[in-house]
């Protein structure tokens, strides 16, 4: 059986891909039965190259999709598994990895997951103990060889076996700030950079910006990465949910919710307009360069085989037409390139405009968080030197002298609504605190779920990285907004002074970078 990596590593040919959303209840309830009998059907179809399944989609409790993708992976499908952050820690997640590398999963996309919104006996807890930056490093790590060493062990333990893992990840520039746009691209450079192997892009409906993100991989290094178009077959009901915002990250405009809207009402509710819509999602992709198409929105094969079909209808140029016409962005929407004149598409020779930032969320206390930082942290520094002495001679090393202790904690409760962890990312999100203002604790990043520059969950007002960007832009600094090494979290430092952990080398900026792989042993 020729593998996903396989087919990813030939590189004329265009492939197709299907989600398998899974469903509450065990294998025998009704709705699994569904679900499988699809599965079926997609397995028997020689156009379909994977199926991929989702992990508790939309943040409710569902059946885990190794139950789903075992029957298929043994009838000889390539299968995705999606692997997501909201519900497991770090152990968890590397347990599962182990689990499915177990079972003969190699494939898997890596997101950290929608927000929970369900539970038995109400809303769930949600982890993100780490993000999808994290995790695509994790399982990086794994294909290398996972060290099992931390500073407990000593250094004893040898490597683990090598995983084989195809890893996969999640992008969207289906933004509407600028905020929005250009930490969304930073986060996509920082997963590649980690260990992402291919790239799906989020649910959107706008071609110029399906050619962006192709032609912003290509300008930044990326361009060797496959990238996977995502197709959603719309219909009247979910084109109002999305346009309402209630599915966080996916926009549908007024303009193609009222398109929707009016097809819906006809005799056959517009089943033979939106699949034709989906028809010509596939045949930009393809006409675009992209590597393939994602089909979601579909849960039977009668579906999946009309878009099909519709697609290979088409003439080779008529995706430039179709491409004018899906052209449905929102009042005020940022680009990163200019439009092309005549195609509707992007113009990956000439930038567009980027006004310079006028923003509320630059102000006295950045100043003086960036001149503190900078006169206390400095490696090598006088104060860095002094504290390290210091702290390292105090009574309890990990909390430093209390007086100190006491005024750390003060200053940063009082300016950065500070939660105590020790493993500070103050200076790495331009001195906000991911665990006060962000629902998700993103320290690699933004999810992509936000709003119009505003968090997916209610109360947290405007993505905090759309607010470190606009901090950044206003020094000329944006660029670097994800330059570091992804950031995982150490739990062992909560309730520990991080200016201590800092200046004697404990926390995720000072400590030595993990080994590199090397042979494999036992």
């Amino acid at each position: 059986m020729e593998t996903l990596r396989e087919k990813l590593a030939a590189p004329n040919r265009f492939l197709i891909g299907s989600e398998l959303v899974s469903t509450r209840g065990g294998m025998a309830e009704n709705s699994a039965v569904k679900a499988r009998d699809f599965a079926n059907r997609l397995v028997e179809s020689p156009a379909i190259d994977w199926i991929s399944i989702t992990d508790n989609a939309g943040g409710n409790p569902q059946l885990a999709p190794t139950a789903l993708g075992k029957p298929l992976l043994y009838a000889g499908k390539e299968v995705v598994i999606h692997l997501t952050c909201k519900d497991l820690n770090r152990n968890g997640l590397e347990s599962e990895a182990w689990l499915l590398h177990s079972e003969g999963f190699n494939n898997i996309l890596a997101m950290t997951g929608d927000y929970p919104i369900a539970g038995a006996g109400g809303m769930a807890k949600p982890v993100f103990d780490i993000d999808s930056v994290g995790l695509v490093s994790l399982l990086r790590q794994m294909n290398d060889g996972l060290d099992p060493n931390d500073s407990r062990s000593g250094g004893k333990r040898a490597r683990l076996g090598r995983t084989n893992f195809l890893i996969g990840a999640v992008t969207t520039n289906f933004k509407l700030r600028e905020g929005e746009v250009m930490p969304q691209y930073a986060k996509l450079e920082a997963k590649v950079r980690s260990g992402a192997q291919f790239i799906i892009n989020q649910i959107g409906f706008d071609a110029r910006k399906k050619s962006e993100l192709l032609a912003y991989m290509a300008a930044h290094g990326l361009g060797g990465t496959p990238l996977i178009g995502n197709v959603y077959v719309l219909g009247a009901r979910v084109a109002q949910v999305f346009h309402e915002g209630r599915i966080p990250g996916v926009v549908v405009s007024r303009e193609l919710n009222d398109l929707c809207q009016k097809h819906g009402a006809s005799p056959d509710k517009g089943k033979g307009f939106f699949l034709e819509l989906a028809a010509k999602q596939v045949a930009i992709y393809r006409g675009l360069g992209y590597r393939g198409a994602y089909l979601g929105g579909v849960h039977d094969m009668g579906a999946v085989d009309k878009v099909l079909a519709l697609e290979k209808k088409f003439a080779p140029g008529d995706w430039k037409q179709f491409a004018r016409e899906l052209s449905f962005s929102r009042e005020g929407e940022f680009f990163y390139y200019a439009a092309e004149p005549g195609t509707g598409l992007c113009d990956p020779t000439k930038r567009a405009e980027m006004p310079a930032v006028k923003s509320k969320h630059v102000g006295l206390s950045y100043q003086i968080s960036k001149f503190a930082h900078s006169a206390m942290f400095t490696p090598e520094g006088t104060v860095s030197r002094l504290g390290a002495k210091i702290c390292g001679r105090a009574k309890d090393p990990m909390q430093g002298p209390k007086l100190m202790r006491l005024v750390e904690h003060a200053s940063k409760v009082a300016l950065f609504d500070c939660r105590d962890c020790g493993d500070c990312s103050l200076p790495e999100l331009a001195y906000l605190c991911p665990e006060s203002q962000c629902a998700k604790n993103q320290r690699n990043g933004p999810c992509g779920g936000t709003r119009d520059g505003r968090c997916e969950v209610d109360g947290y007002g405007d993505c905090i990285w759309l607010r470190a960007y606009e901090r950044l832009k206003s020094d000329g600094t944006e660029g670097h907004l994800l330059d570091h090494s992804p950031v995982v979290q150490d739990q062992g430092l909560r309730r520990t002074s991080s200016w201590a952990n800092n200046w004697l080398g404990r926390d995720h900026l000072t400590r030595p970078p993990a080994a590199p792989a090397g042979p494999v042993k036992g």
